[in-house]
């Protein structure tokens, strides 16, 4: 003898996917926070372009060059003259830091001249300078 439910009981079959959205906030979150973030020094400048481009791993200290030839470490405006003592400050809080120059295309070379004499003064061992690939 069959049996037979009235069809107004009947229930249509639904999947749960509160486990699936579950394993994909999980998913989400690995990814932030393994991706790697590029730090980059907060000043805009338009980088020069070139052909071999090779990417700095590690970089302590970012220095900024602007258009008006304004020197810029870790956000704030340094002097010139004062370029050298900020960064042996620095160097006493990150010994092998490195130092990465961000130089606008259109900012003098004696001035990055200059940033990379005072990195070299205060003991900087590696020194880059930014420029966007081609």
């Amino acid at each position: 003898m069959r049996l037979s439910r009235p069809s107004s009981a009947r229930e249509e079959a639904q999947i749960d996917m509160t486990s699936m959205l579950d394993i994909v906030f999980i998913m989400l979150i690995f990814f932030i926070v393994t991706s790697s973030f590029v730090r980059e020094s907060g000043v805009e400048v338009n980088r020069p372009q070139a052909s071999n481009v090779v990417s700095q791993k590690d970089a302590g200290i970012f220095v900024a060059v602007t258009s008006a030839n304004d020197i810029f470490i870790d956000k704030r405006v340094v002097d010139a003259e004062r370029v050298q003592a900020v960064l042996e400050h620095l160097l006493l809080e990150q010994p092998d830091a490195s130092l990465v120059i961000q130089a606008d295309e259109h900012a003098y070379n004696g001035t990055v001249v200059k940033v990379m004499d005072a990195a070299k003064g205060a003991g900087v061992r590696n020194i880059a300078l930014a420029a966007e690939k081609r």
